[in-house]
């Protein structure tokens, strides 16, 4: 499908947004609707199923979130349970269910998220209060239609599938045909992707009637805004190379590698170079990680070193640079990855470090986005002052696993 042109000076407004929705967009700053917002509404507005093809950080929860709430209104009802939202991660669930209820605060929206690693009993609690949206990730929520005494979703109006790629992951995959069995057929469904594998495709066939698709941008892109770069580096100077560009940069950076215990590694190591470095994976407590990413939005740090797991879906709001510490062996990783900076109009760098092992990797990228990307510029000499610093305090250290 082609793309559909908007006016830059469209409003929410002249979407179809109606004027309680304005106020509250207005008062989270969003001065206008992105792309895929400006495509998706109206057409939501028209009682479409949706398919939305867009990249982290393109506006998609608004574009499903002001729907629904409007379509809550318009009903003129208290309807329980009459939005449901599913994601792939705790942390996506969390962020999502804060826009709905800051898009819903003027209206008393009341919203229960349903994530793992947080006590039954507590979301029972909110279930039994009958909210009128449910953002939950697959598994816990089966737990409550399997467990949880009088709670179902049998007035369900709205289905949303976040970032549907990953919920088709053999981990969901049981959860998710099970939840598709309990749910209204008749109902609004509006999948979010950021590809359209084959799996996704299979999925739209099976719950969306008739959707119109609306793709943000081509098949696999990076934005326009986004300064890509590269260094070709032996992996024994990556570290030195890192720090590098880390002190070149005075914003807040995302450093992303592949393993859980390289994050830790050089957390501290960078800690230790004077750096203010945190860093988030999957292996750390669910308590841990909020607190790591917490810290990172307030600034009290301003390096993130990241697995895959942060790289979608956490709601960071501006990231100037992202650096690829490792290479990602999936060239659709790097698309998710590089996407946490130039958000929303912004722009950013992404600065890919690449040793021997990892050109074809690296090649595999280039080939995907349909660019070659040019060379990050290094002074050597201020490179090698620091390869004293790194090589030392290694030595006091210990060698790195």
């Amino acid at each position: 499908m082609e793309e559909e042109n908007h006016e830059e000076s469209v409003s929410f407004k002249e979407l179809g947004v109606c004027d309680a929705l304005v106020e509250a967009c207005t008062a989270l700053h969003w001065e206008s609707p992105t792309k895929i917002q400006a495509e998706a509404i109206p057409h939501a507005l028209q009682g479409k199923d949706i398919i939305g093809v867009a990249q982290t950080g393109s506006g998609k929860t608004g574009a499903f979130a002001l729907p629904i709430i409007q379509a809550l209104l318009d009903a003129k009802t208290t309807s329980p349970f009459f939005g449901l939202v599913l994601a792939p991660t705790r942390e996506l669930a969390i962020q999502i269910a804060e826009q709905f209820e800051a898009l819903g605060s003027g209206i008393s929206l009341k919203t229960a998220v349903l994530i793992g690693g947080v006590d039954m009993n507590h979301q029972q609690l909110a279930l039994a209060k009958r909210p009128h949206i449910v953002v939950a990730t697959p598994g816990r929520l089966m737990d409550h239609l399997t467990n949880t005494k009088g709670f179902s979703l049998r007035t369900l109006k709205y289905l949303v599938l976040d970032e549907a790629d990953r919920l088709l992951n053999e981990e969901f995959e049981k959860s998710l045909d099970d939840i598709l069995k309990v749910i209204p057929l008749e109902r609004r469904t509006y999948l979010f992707s950021a590809t359209m594998t084959k799996k996704v495709k299979k999925l739209q066939r099976a719950c969306l009637r008739n959707p119109v698709k609306i793709e943000s941008a081509s098949k696999y892109s990076t934005v326009d805004t986004l300064k890509e770069q590269f260094l070709f580096i032996p992996a024994k100077y990556k570290d030195c190379y890192l720090l590098y560009v880390l002190m070149e940069q005075s914003g807040s950076s995302m450093v992303f590698t592949q393993k859980c215990e390289t994050t830790q590694v050089i957390a501290l190591m960078l800690r230790n170079l004077g750096l203010r470095a945190v860093p988030i994976n999957g292996k750390m407590t669910q308590a841990k990680r909020f607190g790591a990413l917490n810290k990172f939005k307030a600034g009290e740090c301003n390096i993130l070193i990241a697995t895959e797991l942060a790289s979608r879906g956490l709601d960071i709001p501006s990231v100037d640079m992202v650096i690829n510490y490792d290479i990602p062996p999936c060239s659709k990783a790097y698309i998710h990855r590089v996407g946490r900076t130039a958000r929303a109009g912004r722009s950013g760098v992404s600065i890919s470090l690449v040793n021997q092992y990892e050109i074809e990797w690296f090649i595999q990228i280039e080939n995907l986005i349909g660019k070659k990307l040019p060379k990050h510029p290094v002074e050597e000499k201020e490179v090698l002052v620091l390869l004293e610093r790194v090589t030392a305090l290694l030595r006091q250290k210990g060698s790195r696993m």
